[in-house]
């Protein structure tokens, strides 16, 4: 009794420990969700429709791309700004599937299995062209072709795993182009039906062949807004707040931006720097010079272009390589050379140059054993069956392969970042064997049984070596580099401080206005990404650290000194204010200019007024005319003559782009092209989906995309 009467004076304590327990427990999970939710967030790219799209999902589309460019280019890697294009492209795809399926959903709009077999069976998709399953002699997409395929590699799926892997990637690629046919059909189905609500007709057709081709010719009177001076304007806040209301819709953005001040400075070879590679590079070109092969001295010099040691395109080149080709003699070395385009010197030496063929049909047959020994053994017998006549492919399919006809071209090949000494020869004889002849090549491990049956498009093809290495800076030169910088960061953290003391160590601070997250850059300079997730996530107002970045080369520190909201920018943006005051000046003048002209009648009393005449001849109202006195095309000038009779004086100034304008009306006279209805109906209907396809920029504002690629790429 004595112990529960001892618990029962805890209670009160007890209750607040056992409390205190659970609020934790709470607690824990709390934050344990919390977490678990905050990291879905980071992994998440954007939004679209409501949709939370995952990196991972965007990453899988990326790769899928990437194969295919690789595929189609015969390429295995692709550069920083090429990789940034697929980027964009895969993003701006994917963002506009998923608005298109959302429209079309509601609309009951679907590509059909047999609309696909449609567009298979016409072949004239030019997506199509870009497969392998195109006929060499029609030139035209074969759908043929891609059912044998399809049905090898069911085939080969099932029945032989090891060929899978040189299936799998056509396969795949195929799968892409079917893909995006599906999306590319229904998003034109959708634009055909917006298109089909914009008509055209006889009459609109008339006017338009009338407004192409009814040439006039004019005495024209200029009045330059350049001949007043903006200091004798007078531009209050009242005419600027006016003229904003005006102009509101020209400055919605439908992405925030952000205007920065930044600094960027790129470290380059010093003067030791430069001494030290012209004797290394002294001394590559004459080990260069005396090498029988290259290979070694090619790889020793740590060169940007490989040595392949077969027979190239100038394609294959860089283009400074490339246009100093022909000027050398086979055998030759070329003295160093600078480019400072690419901050590269350069040394070549030219060891053959043939013409050959740039695309090459073939069918081949490998033959492996269970050593090398085996697979010549089994190699002579099949050579010397085919030689007695035997079936290629029949022979090929006793080895689980079609032996199926190919064309190869240097596009596929002369590109690679390397080149083993198997392919090289494998190479080299499918440009020299005969056509028709057999031959049994001999490769590391197996034999490869290649008979050329046809060659196509001769061209000059280069064997060269090339040395091409960057005028880099050394370690010394970066680390004083960078110890400047780092002080004129650490000593200028404002904005004021910045722009203060910048020329004191030799900098300058540059200005960008209107930065967004889906650019993949700051300032052009590469690699910037960091320096991109501070800037949007940065206040108004604040400096950066520093950032070392472009190719190692590239010191930066960005201040950020606007944020301009999704929406309208606002009237005192420096862009927006100073395109305001420039409208308010030339309405002011044009103001001036009519108060002047008033009453004028004729060409002769507008030049008393100070008008600048000149003849002007073949305006149409569809183009837009060029005033040499006044530097600008003027549309409205265009509109005014057209509707002005021959012979009559204009019954209005017209206010244009950098002046008032009146004018005589001398001549009008219709160009000889026949007038065809059809011609200029259908020329209507085209207009009309061209405006028809302005529909996405509406329907991405209303999918409030949310691009947030920048975190991750």
């Amino acid at each position: 009794m004595a112990a529960i009467g001892k618990i029962r004076s805890w209670g009160p304590v007890l209750v607040i420990v056992i409390g205190l327990a659970l609020f934790a427990f709470i607690a824990e999970e709390l934050f344990r969700s919390c977490e678990s939710t905050r990291n879905q967030e980071r992994q998440r790219i954007g939004e679209v429709l409501g949709k939370k799209i995952d990196v991972q999902e965007f990453q899988k589309l990326l790769d899928e791309y990437q194969d295919v460019v690789k595929m189609t280019q015969g390429r295995e890697n692709l550069t920083d700004e090429e990789l940034n294009q697929v980027k964009d492209m895969v993003w701006n795809q994917y963002v506009q599937t998923l608005i298109i399926e959302d429209e079309t959903k509601k609309l009951g709009l679907t590509v059909t299995d047999e609309e696909m077999k449609n567009i298979l069976q016409q072949g004239t998709n030019p997506m199509l062209t870009q497969t392998p399953f195109v006929n060499q002699q029609t030139g035209r997409f074969d759908s043929n072709m891609l059912q044998k395929f399809l049905a090898e590699y069911k085939n080969v799926k099932n029945t032989n795993p090891q060929m899978l892997e040189q299936y799998q990637s056509l396969y795949n690629f195929w799968n892409f182009i079917e893909k995006n046919l599906r999306q590319q059909t229904l998003v034109q189905k959708y634009q055909n039906l917006l298109g089909s609500c914009l008509l055209s007709n006889p009459v609109s057709a008339k006017k338009a062949y009338e407004n192409d081709n009814i040439e006039s010719n004019i005495q024209l009177v200029s009045f330059p807004y350049v001949d007043i001076n903006d200091n004798k304007v007078a531009v209050t806040d009242g005419d600027l707040s006016a003229k904003y209301d005006e102009l509101k819709q020209q400055f919605k953005q439908i992405v925030e931006t952000r205007d920065i001040k930044y600094v960027d400075v790129q470290v380059v070879a010093s003067p030791e720097d430069r001494v030290a590679l012209n004797k290394n590079i002294a001394d590559l070109s004459s080990q260069l010079a005396a090498a029988t092969d290259p290979s070694e001295v090619i790889r020793k010099s740590m060169s940007y272009v490989p040595y392949l040691g077969i027979p190239q395109t100038k394609a294959a080149f860089p283009t400074d390589i490339a246009n100093k080709l022909d000027s050398m003699a086979v055998g030759s070395v070329c003295a160093p050379v600078e480019n400072k385009d690419d901050n590269t010197i350069n040394v070549i030496k030219l060891l053959a140059k043939q013409s050959l063929a740039d695309s090459i049909q073939f069918r081949a047959i490998q033959i492996g054993g269970s050593d090398v020994l085996e697979a010549r053994r089994v190699a002579d017998s099949v050579y010397t069956a085919l030689k007695g006549g035997a079936d290629f492919e029949a022979i090929a399919k006793k080895y689980g392969q079609t032996g199926e006809k190919n064309w190869l071209t240097s596009a596929q090949y002369q590109t690679a970042p390397s080149m083993d000494k198997d392919t090289r020869e494998y190479i080299r004889t499918l440009n020299t064997a005969a056509v028709n002849a057999i031959t049994n090549l001999e490769m590391t491990s197996s034999n490869m049984i290649v008979q050329v049956l046809d060659r196509k498009a001769f061209t000059d093809k280069y064997t060269a070596a090339v040395i091409k290495k960057g005028i880099d800076f050394s370690k010394d030169t970066y680390s004083a580099a960078f110890n400047k910088f780092s002080q004129f960061v650490s000593e200028n953290q404002t904005i004021e401080a910045m722009e203060k003391n910048a020329a004191k160590y030799g900098y300058k601070v540059q200005e960008r206005q209107g930065v967004n997250n889906a650019e993949h850059t700051i300032a052009g300079v590469r690699a910037t990404r960091e320096a991109m997730k501070w800037l949007f996530d940065a206040k108004k107002g604040a400096v950066s650290p520093l950032y070392e970045c472009g190719n190692n080369d590239h010191l930066l520190v960005v201040a950020l000194t606007n944020i301009n909201p999704k929406g309208y920018m606002a009237k005192n943006n420096p862009q927006v204010a100073q395109y305001l005051k420039s409208e308010v000046l030339k309405d002011k003048k044009a103001a001036q200019i009519l108060e002047k002209i008033k009453g004028v009648k004729s060409v002769a009393e507008a030049q008393k007024k100070g008008g600048k005449v000149s003849d002007v001849n073949q305006i149409t109202f569809t183009a837009p005319v060029f005033i040499s006195e006044t530097g600008a095309s003027e549309p409205a000038l265009s509109g005014a003559v057209a509707a002005t009779a021959q012979g009559k004086f204009s019954a209005n100034p017209v206010k244009g782009n950098a002046g008032v304008y009146l004018f005589q009306v001398k001549s009008k006279s219709p160009r000889t092209q026949e007038y065809k209805e059809g011609v200029y109906e259908m020329s209507l209907k085209q207009k009309a989906m061209q405006y028809a396809g302005n529909f996405m920029q509406e329907l991405f504002v209303k999918a409030n995309v949310k691009d947030n690629r920048y975190l991750f790429f």
